[in-house]
């Protein structure tokens, strides 16, 4: 039975090594989990004031059986090991087995979807949280559509992240991943599909910028499908735009050479070309993130019938802001278990001006409610 309250599963990996500084910051244990203890014992030592932390480092086979064991006796499981289409099925399952919480960083809509069409009604008779998507993207734009709901007359929510920088790997694993699956928007309440998404940027205007920005749906989101059974939402839209554009257009590019050559071949050899991409797109593990350079924008519009209110949140280091949003979200499942239960958005897991407040205290951002 583990003594530590969170498993950091993937602590190695650029996320899961930020999640353990946070942990760290807010004073709970840990342990840092996966397959390689080199590696993990490499990636602790890189953590700023590591020894004053208190956790240990162990590794595990990727396996429902051998997670469940692991996990037992743990309140919580961070999992950054992605794409978690392939990789996180088994580890959601075995948080089930283990009865932890679960929060990861997956952008994924149909896993995500899967997922909880699968697991949520298990987990909330549990009394457990299955969170996807604790993340800077679209946590943040979570929080920023929350405040606009503030307002009761809202029932559309309109969201753009706009993030500065390079995703990891695995991140552009996860990106490549979207050219083939299929992504949603939520219209008159229902989660419909998006057509052609990566065929053509969304140009948008972005405060701090004179140019436009090109956007993407960055597969469908995790808002539609957050406000996908709130009734207080009727319809739920998200774009992302980094402000490198050829990494955009490389993006469609890699859509559209998907389409012509890539989706009739098997599964495996799709995933093969599209691992290769990505490994050429984002050759190694990038640097920790510059506030001066790696900034952000998430605004969101809440739309009524008489009524618009916007909420932008300008900030700084996703990454970052990563491992404060789990970190976070974890001791707080420790202190005193969620909010609601089951399949959920990071707001409704521990509440939409707390998780704001977390990021704020750090000094990551801040934010500016406009009513019209």
């Amino acid at each position: 039975m583990n003594k530590k309250p969170v498993i950091v599963y993937g602590a190695s990996g650029y996320t899961g090594r930020l999640i353990c500084e946070f942990l760290r910051e807010y004073n709970v244990p840990f342990i840092a989990a996966g397959r390689s203890v080199e590696k993990l014992e490499e990636a602790m030592a890189k953590v700023p004031g590591i020894e004053t932390a208190d956790y240990e480092v162990a590794t595990v086979e990727h396996n429902v059986e051998a997670l469940t064991e692991f996990f037992k006796g743990a309140k919580v499981v961070c999992n950054t090991v992605g794409p978690f289409a392939r990789l996180g099925t088994d580890v959601v399952e075995a948080c089930l087995n283990a009865e932890c919480h679960y929060i990861d960083t997956t952008g994924e809509q149909e896993w995500m979807i899967e997922m909880r069409d699968t697991f949520s009604e298990a987990y909330a008779e549990k009394g457990l949280l299955l969170a996807p998507s604790v993340a800077y993207m679209h946590a943040v734009g979570n929080i920023a559509a929350e405040f606009c709901l503030e307002d009761t007359t809202v029932d559309s929510i309109n969201a753009v992240c706009i993030p500065t920088g390079v995703p990891t790997v695995a991140s552009t694993q996860t990106v490549m991943d979207m050219a083939r699956n299929k992504q949603y928007w939520l219209e008159n309440n229902e989660l419909v599909e998006i057509v052609e998404p990566m065929a053509h940027g969304h140009e948008i205007s972005v405060p701090g910028h004179n140019a436009t920005v090109m956007a993407l749906p960055w597969g469908g989101g995790s808002i539609p499908l957050w406000y996908a059974n709130d009734t207080r939402v009727n319809h739920a839209q998200s774009l992302t735009g980094f402000t490198n554009r050829p990494l955009m257009r490389a993006v469609m590019d890699i859509a559209a050479n998907y389409n012509a050559n890539l989706k009739d071949l098997p599964a495996e050899e799709q995933e093969a070309q599209l691992d290769a991409i990505a490994a050429s797109v984002t050759p190694g593990m990038p640097p920790r993130e510059n506030r001066t350079i790696h900034r952000l924008v998430d605004r969101v519009y809440g739309v009524g019938p008489k009524s618009q209110v916007c909420c932008t949140i300008i900030g700084h280091s996703a990454y970052i802001q990563t491992g404060v949003v789990q970190a976070f979200i974890a001791k707080r499942l420790i202190d005193q278990g969620p909010d609601n239960v089951g399949f959920q958005s990071p707001c409704k897991a521990v509440g939409h001006r707390e998780l704001y407040g977390a990021l704020e205290g750090f000094g990551f951002c801040d934010m500016k409610v406009e009513k019209f």
